[in-house]
């Protein structure tokens, strides 16, 4: 008895798309195409009705956009086997697709065949990435990782080594010669770049960083 067709969804704002892989798909006895979204709220209810195996999804849609609809998705359904297939090959939307939970990542100029074979290595649980995605994802792994200090502006640096001595907010503005809401702002916003939530993390960090040599009442 032969195996049942791996069920795909598609999901693009482009009918001339959808029709396009709709032909490709039609060809294929082990693909059957069991839906069409033409926008990101609806592939999301597609996703949780239909169930696929597979969804081929875009990352430029209207009412929601792909990103957020690859989280929806994974939200209901962990386990949903997504493919991205769009025009964008930035950096910030390729990573950010694939820690989305986006198994594989194609590019538009895919050819046919090269399609097929990555929606079948997704149904399997396999990650599948254009050459070029793969490439700037290599280029990433092996980057340096970057210093987190280094997204700070002087003045949000200046408040961290404030932070670490010990000021309060009132006392750090005065230092500063800015207002206490302004020393607030950037308290939030260094917080925000060094992934912490308090100034007592914000302190600990400035020590071990080397923003400061000791602790304060040391």
């Amino acid at each position: 008895m032969s195996e049942k067709p791996l069920r795909i969804l598609i999901a693009d704002d482009h009918a001339i798309v959808r029709e396009g892989l709709e032909a490709i798909l039609s060809a294929q006895p082990d693909l059957t195409l069991v839906g069409m979204a033409a926008n990101g709220l609806e592939a999301v209810a597609l996703a949780a009705e239909l169930k696929p195996d597979v969804i081929l999804i875009d990352l430029m849609m209207p009412k929601m956009d792909g990103l957020a609809a690859i989280q929806a998705i994974r939200a209901a359904n962990p386990q949903a086997c997504i493919l991205v297939l769009t025009s964008f090959a930035d950096d910030e939307r390729v990573f950010k697709a694939i820690k989305a939970g986006a198994l594989g990542y194609l590019l538009k100029d895919t050819l046919p065949h090269d399609l097929l074979k990555a929606i079948r290595e997704v149904a399997r649980g396999e990650v599948s990435l254009h050459p070029e995605i793969a490439r700037r994802m290599l280029r990433e792994i092996h980057q340096p990782a970057a210093n987190p200090l280094d997204e700070l502006t002087e003045r949000e640096r200046e408040t961290l080594r404030l932070i670490a001595e010990g000021l309060s907010n009132q006392e750090i503005a005065q230092k500063m010669g800015i207002h206490e809401n302004t020393v607030a702002k950037y308290v939030s916003a260094l917080l925000g770049k060094l992934s912490l939530t308090s100034r007592t993390q914000a302190a600990l960090y400035a020590v071990r960083s080397g923003v400061v040599k000791n602790p304060p009442n040391s």
